[in-house]
């Protein structure tokens, strides 16, 4: 992905998962623990940890909010 099409991913206040071509998935809670630079995407997780991507490997972006569940009853 370009980073135009990142940043235009990275709407709302949801957690996102962001997936990588090597099959890795990365949370984060909100987009603004996210960092889009010209040659790396850096993601900081909920415990503060860092991870930096090259935004070419980056093959999807999805909201990550909890869905909600019905009880049975």
């Amino acid at each position: 992905m370009n980073r135009e099409l990142i940043r235009q991913q990275l709407t709302g206040s949801d957690p996102f998962v962001i997936r990588a071509s090597d099959g890795k998935q990365y949370i984060a809670p909100h987009s603004e623990f996210i960092l889009i630079g010209r040659h790396n995407f850096v993601i900081e997780d909920a415990r503060g940890l860092l991870d930096i991507i090259d935004p070419l490997h980056i093959v999807s972006i999805r909201p990550g909010g909890r869905r909600k569940t019905q009880k049975a009853g």
